[in-house]
């Protein structure tokens, strides 16, 4: 096997290169549109499964972009996320990335009412003032906390990221939510997961 010579700088780049390659070796084409979402995906997990399963609902990146650039409020649902999330340009625009997961008033209205805290966190989101944007990667609960909370009018959110991870109810919490008619980015299927709602929001961030 042949070790390539590659700068540091030029690992990235190369790493794009061959999931481009071995993409045309499967026969896969993605949409162009969404082709540098995909390839990072992609690159996020080694996992070329994401070149199949990925749903974008009409004209969805640009609204992210838009609500980046208005200084938007991005929500999500772990602290792995948050912390993956480049905030150097949503900070310059005047937004900033949350994830009320670990707080104390959530884990006590959570232990309270019988509901996960990814549930609830989302609740507290839904009274953020101005655009917010949600990434989920872990728990298909905070999915359907925001889907019921549009229902009854309470939430507006500009997109949702929804590439949860996992076995119970991960496949339809993400069903549920393209069904809702809400902006998204959907993996479907069981594969997603912190890191790849991270990824995809820097994937969009990187094209402003």
């Amino acid at each position: 096997m042949k070790i390539e010579n590659i700068k540091p700088s030029q690992i990235e780049a190369r790493s794009f290169e061959i999931i481009g390659e071995i993409l045309a070796e499967q026969g896969k084409e993605v949409d162009p549109r969404y082709e540098h979402i995909i390839k990072r995906c992609i690159h996020t997990s080694a996992d070329f499964d994401y070149a199949d399963s990925m749903y974008f609902s009409e004209g969805v990146e640009e609204r992210i972009r838009d609500a980046i650039r208005q200084g938007a409020t991005i929500v999500t649902d772990t602290r792995m996320a948050q912390s993956g999330i480049n905030k150097k340009r949503i900070t310059e625009y005047g937004g900033e990335v949350l994830c009320f997961i670990g707080d104390e008033d959530v884990a006590k209205e959570a232990k309270e009412r019988g509901l996960t805290r990814s549930y609830i966190s989302m609740e507290k989101a839904s009274r953020l003032e101005g655009p917010v944007i949600f990434a989920i990667g872990n728990a298909p609960t905070a999915l359907f906390s925001i889907v019921e909370l549009a229902e009854q009018g309470k939430l507006d959110p500009v997109a949702v990221i929804g590439v949860p991870v996992g076995f119970v109810n991960v496949v339809e919490s993400k069903e549920r939510l393209i069904d809702a008619g809400i902006p998204c980015i959907v993996a479907r299927g069981r594969k997603g997961g912190s890191n790849i709602a991270a990824c995809i929001v820097n994937a969009i961030q990187y094209k402003l």
